[in-house]
């Protein structure tokens, strides 16, 4: 273990060093807004074997702009850190894990917030972003968002790897009465789909993420294969929005990603936070 922490051990300064760079002129600050007023609480699931190669990029990167962060895994570790629940890794426990991962979330940030981010350890987040889309909703109200699935559900659900969030009644909901097996599955596979079954039971609403231009804000693929369309099969299945690809299809203030870890992380942290072209007057007009 000691060795591949060592292995990443030259990226921490990297990243510090990012933190400390100044902008040009003409560049400002957002200004204070009921956007950026918003707290958002943000748990990222992950296991032991990914602290490393995944889950460190994310504590170095995005989730320092979350409100609240935590790392959910199987086991505890006091140095990272992150939370353990008793809950094995694997496929077969991912309902168990997204469940545990909110219910912790619940039980000691429930006042911290008024929204609550899950995020896989292979998501990246645009937090400014979803900040942003969250200010034209109600946190009082039954309400969760994220890259909606069409399928086995009747309302629908959210990929998990593409991040979901949830309101503050939403969770209370859930905190109150999803232990229930009666009413949330509580063990198996496919966790966003268990945890969707379960806020369809708790009469919350998924809502529409997409812009006002019907293009995606949540991804749950990497930017390349919405650019490309490259899908496998089973996406044109389950997606809501129609599987459309092309710079066209995607908003320009993207919430999401899916499947960036490691270095692709870094790669989306530079090009969205560091990276400037001068005298460039913003279009799109790719075909």
């Amino acid at each position: 273990m000691k060795n591949r922490v060592t292995s990443h051990e030259h990226v921490r300064p990297m990243l510090d060093r990012y933190s400390g760079v100044q902008m040009e002129e003409g560049v400002q600050d957002a200004p204070d807004t009921m956007a950026s007023r918003l707290r958002i609480s943000c748990w990222v699931m992950t296991s032991p074997r990914n602290l490393e190669k995944r889950a460190r990029f994310i504590q170095m990167t995005w989730a320092k702009r979350c409100d609240k962060v935590v790392f959910i895994s199987s086991e505890t570790n006091k140095t990272f850190p992150t939370v353990g629940l008793n809950v094995s890794e694997g496929r077969s426990h991912l309902t168990e894990k997204t469940l545990g991962g909110f219910r912790y979330v619940y039980e000691h940030h429930f006042d911290d917030c008024d929204w609550f981010f899950k995020a896989d350890d292979d998501t990246y987040l645009v937090v400014e972003n979803l900040r942003h889309f969250l200010a034209d909703f109600d946190t009082n109200e039954p309400l969760y968002f994220g890259h909606h699935f069409k399928t086995i559900i009747k309302q629908g659900y959210s990929s998990g790897g593409s991040g979901l969030v949830v309101s503050k009644e939403a969770l209370k909901r859930f905190g109150q009465h999803g232990h229930l097996p009666k009413i949330c599955r509580q063990k198996g596979t496919a966790g966003d789909a268990a945890f969707g079954q379960c806020m369809q039971s708790l009469e919350v609403k998924l809502g529409n993420s997409t812009d006002s231009q019907g293009r995606s804000k949540f991804h749950c693929m990497n930017p390349r294969s919405h650019l490309s369309g490259k899908y496998p099969r089973w996406y044109k299945k389950y997606d809501a929005n129609g599987a459309k690809k092309g710079i066209h299809s995607m908003s320009e203030y993207p919430v999401s990603f899916h499947y960036v870890d490691g270095y692709k992380l870094l790669e989306l942290e530079y090009l969205m936070y560091r990276a400037r072209v001068h005298n460039h007057v913003h279009s799109l007009t790719l075909e």
